[in-house]
């Protein structure tokens, strides 16, 4: 778009626009204002974003603005009249909005309230800039998960009996292990990490999710519904190659989002009958499959359960 184009868009349908020239300095392109006040309109491009916007509001707060438009500051045009700053324009108007209004709605992002906070401090907003720092202070507050992590039988034995979610523990201790581990086996234990941090994420708020680092297992599984242990998917077992035993840890994907269900439906009173509980066991007599299809089959599974539940019990969609 032309910069004529442009001026033709912006030009405001009331208001007369402020000559720039009214104090010019001798051979330069910069100029003061002064002596001009009211409801008068100023081109501004600040970074290549052009706005507009009245003297009234530049000088509302004792701001950078206030002073480049009350005669204390020079300030820098080009050859069509346009105020030129030389700072980011992204987020100028939320500074123009806040101006004006006293109180503007802050992006959703983190860093892009970290960047509106960045352009509030060079213009000296202080009110902006209060409400940038403490909109970031209550999101580092916000944590997404919080994972306790077991130092001792006690401290398990009280989070889970003091708990009134399902529980999934994940006991990961790789230096536990008397023998070599198999190629694949480093592997696994990062897919298991990986899952646990994944279902972590996704049911925070309905189910308590714990590491154990001092278990005497390498990588197991357990999983507890209204204070009592329900299963436990133990990931290692000890094979023997040439003629030496070595430590083979799997990931058993499938059966851990079953056993997840299976917790989760632990999550309301009463205690679910043996007919849905059956529903998310594994057969031993179907079917063999591979253990991504058997994980496919497994999620989609879970889905339509979550849903068919929801619409008995609250309504609550997915992930909630």
């Amino acid at each position: 778009m032309s910069g004529e184009s442009c001026l033709h868009q912006l030009q405001p349908q009331t208001g007369p626009i402020v000559s720039v020239s009214s104090v010019a300095c001798p051979k330069t392109n910069t100029c003061t204002y002064r002596g001009v006040t009211g409801n008068k309109y100023v081109q501004l491009n600040v970074g290549g974003n052009l706005h507009y916007s009245t003297l009234q509001v530049l000088t509302r707060q004792d701001t950078l603005l206030r002073s480049m438009f009350s005669g204390k500051k020079e300030v820098l045009t080009d050859k069509e009249g346009w105020i030129l700053i030389d700072r980011c324009g992204k987020h100028f108007g939320l500074i123009l909005s806040y101006l004006r209004d006293g109180f503007v709605t802050l992006p959703k992002s983190r860093q892009s309230i970290m960047e509106l906070l960045a352009e509030a401090k060079y213009y000296l907003i202080q009110g902006l800039i209060d409400l940038c720092q403490e909109a970031l202070q209550d999101n580092e507050e916000k944590a997404l998960c919080v994972i306790p992590f077991i130092t001792s039988p006690k401290e398990e034995e009280r989070l889970i009996q003091g708990c009134v979610r399902p529980v999934v523990k994940l006991l990961y201790n790789r230096g536990n292990n008397k023998y070599s581990y198999t190629s694949n086996s480093d592997d696994n234990l990062l897919k298991n990490i990986e899952l646990f941090e994944k279902l972590s994420l996704s049911y925070s708020g309905r189910v308590l999710f714990i590491k154990d680092v001092i278990g005497d297992e390498i990588c197991c599984w357990s999983f507890y519904g209204q204070k009592r242990k329900l299963a436990e998917v133990c990931c290692t077992s000890i094979v023997y190659a040439t003629e030496k035993k070595q430590i083979k840890v799997e990931f058993p994907e499938a059966r851990i989002y079953e056993e997840t269900l299976n917790a989760l439906l632990y999550e309301t009173l009463p205690v679910p009958d043996n007919s849905l509980l059956e529903a998310t066991r594994r057969r031993n007599n179907c079917c063999s499959h591979s253990e991504e299809e058997e994980a496919v089959e497994l999620r989609e599974r879970v889905r339509r359960i979550h849903i068919k539940r929801y619409s008995t019990y609250d309504d609550r969609p997915l992930g909630h």
